[in-house]
């Protein structure tokens, strides 16, 4: 078991946790892959054998790891995640995340649209890992639509003859 303090979290403080809001939030996803590299390069594991997990926040940085590095994992459990940032500002206790993430009618095209992982799936990929995608209806904080819409274009996308790992 290994847990990754990347930077936006609180672990170190708040620059810490500034150091990946909004337009640096891809500085979480390197700090992840990092850690990932190092695990295999230290034969610790291999990606065959390295599984995540992240729920909420952490949700959008596996779903981001599903869709950057779909070769660097063997398993991921997205669990009440964030997968669409075009949108979630419109769905319940998402417009309080702005100072988070950013506005997406302002941000979208500058920084969002590089981390939602909604969008940034890719029918050329030849293999995704399999995912585990877990959401709840008693969740406050983030819509189960995001899980039911990308387990749902995932499933449209095997259908279609793409290869999603898992589906």
């Amino acid at each position: 078991f290994v847990e990754a303090n990347i930077r936006g979290g609180g672990e170190f403080g708040p620059s810490w946790h500034q150091a990946g809001l909004k337009a640096n939030r891809n500085k979480c996803f390197e700090d992840f892959i990092s850690v990932a590299e190092h695990l295999i390069s230290q034969k610790i594991c291999t990606p065959s054998t390295l599984a995540v997990r992240g729920g909420s926040n952490g949700g959008l940085l596996v779903g981001m790891m599903y869709v950057l590095r779909p070769d660097l994992f063997g398993a991921i459990h997205c669990a009440v995640p964030l997968l669409d940032m075009k949108r979630y500002h419109k769905l319940p206790a998402g417009a309080s995340w702005m100072a988070e993430y950013g506005n997406p009618d302002e941000d979208w095209d500058a920084f969002l649209k590089k981390y939602s992982p909604y969008h940034l799936i890719d029918g050329n990929v030849e293999k995704y890992p399999p995912m585990l995608v877990t959401t709840s209806t008693r969740d406050d904080r983030v819509h189960p639509g995001h899980s039911r819409k990308m387990v749902k274009k995932l499933w449209d996308m095997a259908a279609d003859g793409g290869v999603c790992g898992g589906w």
